[in-house]
Formats: C-alpha cells, structure tokens, sequence
C-alpha cells in the first residue's frame, strides 16, 4: 500500500507527530500540514480533531485504515488513532493517497 509505504517514509523523515494530544497541542504552532485520522477512531475523538483542524485552519482526513495498521505503518505499539503532518510535501503526497486524487 503507497499509503502505508509514504506514511512510514515521513516518520523515519521526523515528519509525523503521533497522537491525539500531542497532535492538538501543535495545531496551534502553525507546524502541522494536515492531520489525518483512523476510520476506528472515537466519535469524540474525531469531533475534537475535526473542531481543532477547523479552528486553526489546517486540513483533517479520515483514512480508510484502522488504528492497529497505522500503527505497524510508523513502528509504533499500541493503537494509533491520529497524526499530524508536519513536511509540506509529504502532506500533499499523503493527502491525494488518502483521497485518490
């Protein structure tokens, strides 16, 4: 999956910020390029990342993959729910992935 593959790219690159709080957090520094988020991720989860993305003007996509993938993709444990983007480049690539453009 190129998805999958550009994902794990970003993060040996230092391009992802992992995690809903941390993600959040550094909406506000004007870093983050796009956030994306899992299909299994929580309602409150998605509403708070959504609210978040709009407010600070930055692009918010739901991926078709679930959590546990995500997870494998960037070498984490545990269950990954949400990500930031940092790399202009690598959120456009990601981004048109995402969306099959």
């Amino acid at each position: 999956d190129k998805f999958l593959f550009m994902l794990g790219l970003a993060r040996k690159a230092g391009s992802v910020i992992i995690g809903t709080e941390l993600v959040t957090k550094n909406l506000a520094s004007g870093k983050i390029k796009l956030v994306i988020y899992t299909q299994n991720s929580s309602a409150n989860t998605e509403k708070k990342v959504t609210d978040k993305c709009r407010f600070y003007g930055v692009e918010c996509v739901k991926t078709a993959h679930d959590s546990d993938t995500i997870s494998h993709a960037v070498g984490k444990s545990g269950s990954v729910c949400v990500l930031g983007i940092t790399n202009e480049s690598f959120s456009t690539q990601l981004k048109s992935l995402i969306l099959n453009i």
